[in-house]
């Protein structure tokens, strides 16, 4: 098999440590190179810098120009970030394509299996963005585990107060409003009646407040009282860190505004939705050939799991998880506006095959505009919501049609104008 890179290293990288393969042409005997002659030098390094540092002056020694690595948890990273800055042709593989290579020799390790797949070009390189997004990345998905904690913290709360037998949840849809914090905060400053508790509701609260006296009568006590503010507290923690995350975000982003003022055209796509798609994806379509490829990538395309005709699952990848998660929010969001493209498919699709694939089917749509949009640079024009009805006109009026027959109608169909 031809080689590719002639001088190519191969990482197996741990916690501590890292084993390194350096596999180059080697001379026979008689001091001539021969083709399919070469050697293969193991050595170990550990995994600090000064070490990785160390690493990659020895690589250069050895003239090595492309250097191939599992992407193994998050320990990959001070080796990848290093090294690449000193010219090499880095290639972060996924374990799974590299398991599945056949050819392995039982008695090869990681190290040497690595620079040998990677010597003949047999594996892929994973996508590694540049140091600009990676920064970007940190944050937007620091803030996205901090709102998921947040969300936990109410979950919490809410275990506590059915414990105390306030039943605020069963009345209010969501504790972290303003009528339920202002009436949980009474409460745990001491005041415990029910009808001056829930005159504390605002807006569109007022009108349950009946249901709110009797979910405010219950068994609550010092001790609740007490870690009713504490997880207050946190939750007010959680927002002033959120809050200072969206502010350096804002600055990190600017490079990447025009992208991210781009998506947001798409019906669903908040600010925050296109930061973290923005984040995710770069801002650059390059790697993506299609539309296809970014979907695939992205995890919202269905499966292809088939034999013999008989399809098994199209159960979606996994996909990048935060850009996933982001799209889900953007089509639920989608779904639920008025006279658009995104909310008649979500009704079409629904219809025939639920609410949870109809989200998938939008997450695809929004994708494929986001690749399209990125590549030619237009904002996103809405196909309209009688989009359907223009594309098929006489299926349109023989489903109308259908319909008013069943409820008993003679329908005479006559030309307009």
């Amino acid at each position: 098999m031809e080689e590719l890179h002639s001088r190519c290293a191969g990482i197996d990288i741990g916690k501590k440590a890292a084993t390194v393969c350096v596999r180059a042409p080697g001379p026979n005997p008689q001091g001539r190179r021969v083709k399919d002659r070469v050697s293969e030098t193991v050595t170990t390094w550990t995994s600090m810098t000064t070490q990785v540092l160390a690493l990659r002056e020895h690589l250069l020694s050895e003239g090595v120009t492309c250097v191939v690595m599992e992407a193994t948890g998050d320990y990959w990273k001070p080796f990848f970030y290093l090294l690449e800055d000193a010219g090499f042709e880095m290639m972060l593989v996924n374990a799974r394509h590299v398991k599945n290579v056949p050819g392995r020799k039982s008695d090869v390790n990681d190290a040497t299996w690595l620079a040998q797949l990677g010597a003949h070009g047999l594996v892929r390189s994973s996508l590694v963005p540049p140091p600009a997004i990676r920064e970007l990345r940190d944050l937007t998905r620091t803030r996205t585990l901090i709102g998921r904690d947040q969300t936990r913290e109410f979950n919490r709360l809410e275990k506590l107060l059915e414990g105390a037998g306030i039943k605020l949840s069963a009345v209010a849809s969501d504790l972290s409003g303003v009528s339920c914090r202002k009436m949980l905060m009474a409460l745990a400053d001491g005041e415990r009646n029910p009808y001056i508790l829930a005159d504390l509701a605002h807006f569109t609260m007022k009108a349950k407040r009946p249901a709110l006296v009797e979910a405010l009568i219950g068994r609550f006590t010092e001790h609740h009282a007490f870690l009713v503010k504490q997880h207050f507290a946190m939750i007010d923690q959680q927002d002033h860190i959120m809050a200072d995350l969206t502010a350096r975000i804002e600055v990190v982003i600017e490079p990447f505004r025009s992208f991210r003022d781009l998506i947001c055209s798409i019906p669903g796509i908040s600010t925050r939705v296109a930061d973290v798609i923005t984040a995710e994806t770069g801002a650059d379509m390059t790697p993506f050939p299609t539309s296809k490829h970014l979907a695939s990538w992205a995890g919202v395309c269905p499966g292809n799991n088939e034999s013999a005709g008989v399809i098994k699952s199209t159960k979606t990848r996994d996909g990048n998880a935060y850009l996933k998660a982001a799209l889900g929010i953007a089509a639920m969001s989608a779904a639920r506006t008025k006279d658009t493209y995104l909310s008649a498919k979500h009704r079409r699709v629904m219809s025939r095959r639920g609410y949870k694939k109809s989200i998938v089917a939008l997450m695809h749509d929004i994708t494929t505009a986001i690749w399209h949009m990125a590549n030619t640079g237009e904002y996103y024009n809405d196909p309209g919501a009688d989009y359907f009805t223009r594309l098929r006109p006489e299926r349109a009026k023989s489903r109308a049609i259908h319909q008013l027959e069943a409820l008993g109608y003679n329908v005479v169909i006559t030309q307009a104008g």
